[in-house]
């Protein structure tokens, strides 16, 4: 009893001396009690009576209140949505990790082979607002922490070692690929994400010099060669080659050719003499002169480019690559020039937008492309404060350099997450077709969450997408 008679009464707390560990050392309170409740040491199963007088460190474990039914509305991190979209049950949070890493109507996407949803919702609504952390930023709610020990890195099929392909699928309305560049090329649309804030912006891409804070710009300066080439056999059969590398000797080139079960080593086709099959489509071709045939545009653009230069970038020198460096398409000489960026040089090949077939990512293979920095660049880029990487090519050259110092050569390296960057501080980037090479390397820098996340966004607000799309900027 209390003073004047009350009962002191705790809802859902009790003592329990043999099971719980101790959270709190009580010492001796002055008692304010005139007697010890009877049966003071049992609880009622709907109203739990304490004994107020404890004994000198009597050591007391209290359980955590429930919250109330539908108290969470929202997820608490930006992936954790179930499949079937519903919010976390209030239990699971209240109980902690230990129910959380159980309860299977947390995981996402663990299917392999399924499409991430890209529909809009909350998640985008929550991305205008600067609530999209990222993990570089060392912040956030414990619980959001807790799921990405626990649930994000334990169940959703990535590690520090492996990663699920899967991981790279999304689904893109067909309309966001864009078939053609637009009239100007800074015009294009920009989505910029703040990486220690987690903010979101939506801007254009001449805005770029005041977006950036004294980072120096580097370009990847290959140009694409007219590669694509068309010839008729003796026979009259149609056949296209598609020169992917030049070898050491200046006229003999990798190619992919078709039809190229019925070619015979020695055939000659057009310009083109089939000197040995690789196997797959390849052939390793001896050309007549320089290459003189089409752009080889990506096979999902399906309208004919009036203006080949639309696929070049403005700065292009040397001709080499199979496939143009695409975020370099944004810059207009005006906007190149005002940025003074340093130069190096990477010739595309066509494995790096080859899809990802194995079920882990890291056992995908990654063939190697030619790359080349000039000393005084190299030294501009060893002395800035911060570098922006403009596009996936120029990231694998200049991590490439950093690691191994040499200024030329070929590079196979393949950036996964978990990668650790040594010389890219920002990322200029466009967005990326699913199960690529160029994705999986946006993920190790921006995060897989973040980026599916921002993938997302970018749908939901009508990005356009791939070659002539629009561009995105990681600071």
């Amino acid at each position: 009893m209390l003073d004047g008679g009350s009962v002191l009464v705790v809802h859902r707390c009790h003592l329990d001396r043999r099971r719980r560990p101790a959270l709190r050392t009580l010492e001796a309170p002055e008692s304010k009690i005139d007697a010890v409740p009877a049966r003071a040491d049992e609880v009622d199963e709907q109203r739990e009576v304490l004994d107020a007088r404890p004994a000198l460190r009597q050591e007391l474990a209290l359980d955590a209140l429930e919250p109330p039914n539908d108290v969470v509305q929202e997820p608490a991190d930006l992936g954790d949505v179930t499949p079937h979209g519903e919010h976390f049950g209030s239990q699971s949070v209240a109980n902690g990790c230990a129910d959380l890493s159980r309860d299977r109507g947390l995981e996402l996407r663990r299917r392999r082979r399924e499409g991430l949803d890209l529909r809009a919702g909350a998640l985008e609504r929550r991305l205008h607002a600067p609530v999209l952390h990222s993990s570089r930023a060392g912040g956030g709610d414990p619980l959001r922490r807790a799921l990405e020990g626990r649930l994000v890195h334990g169940k959703r099929g990535y590690s520090a070692r492996r990663m699920d392909t899967a991981l790279l699928d999304y689904e893109l309305p067909e309309e966001l690929i864009a078939q053609e560049p637009l009239p100007r090329r800074d015009e294009s649309r920009l989505l910029v994400y703040r990486r220690a804030a987690g903010r979101v912006e939506h801007r254009r891409f001449s805005e770029l010099p005041e977006l950036l804070d004294g980072e120096l710009v580097v370009v990847n300066d290959t140009r694409v060669v007219p590669a694509r080439l068309r010839a008729t056999r003796a026979t009259g059969g149609a056949v296209e080659v598609l020169l992917v590398e030049r070898t050491d000797h200046p006229q003999t080139w990798e190619a992919l050719v078709r039809p190229s079960r019925r070619l015979r080593a020695g055939e000659r086709v057009g310009a083109v003499e089939l000197v040995r099959a690789l196997g797959g489509g390849r052939w390793l071709v001896r050309l007549v002169g320089e290459p003189d045939g089409e752009l080889p545009l990506p096979p999902y653009i399906h309208r004919p480019l009036g203006d080949p230069e639309r696929y070049q970038t403005v700065y292009a020198d040397e001709p080499g690559s199979a496939a143009a460096p695409t975020a370099g398409l944004h810059f207009t000489p005006e906007l190149f020039a005002r940025l003074a960026p340093a130069r190096v040089t990477l010739h595309v090949g066509l494995d790096t937008f080859r899809p990802v077939q194995a079920e882990r990512v890291e056992e995908h293979e990654l063939h190697g492309e030619r790359y080349r920095v000039e000393p005084g660049e190299w030294r501009r880029i060893e002395a800035a404060e911060r570098v922006l990487a403009v596009g996936t090519t120029t990231v694998r050259v200049l991590e490439t350099v950093a690691r191994t110092g040499e200024l030329t050569g070929r590079t196979e390296l393949f950036v996964t997450p978990g990668f650790e960057f040594r010389r890219v501080d920002a990322l200029l980037t466009n967005f990326h077709l699913p199960r690529s090479t160029l994705l999986a390397l946006v993920m190790a820098f921006v995060g897989i969450e973040e980026t599916r996340e921002l993938y997302r966004l970018a749908i939901a607000e009508r990005y356009r997408f791939y070659s002539f799309g629009d561009a995105m900027l990681a600071l």
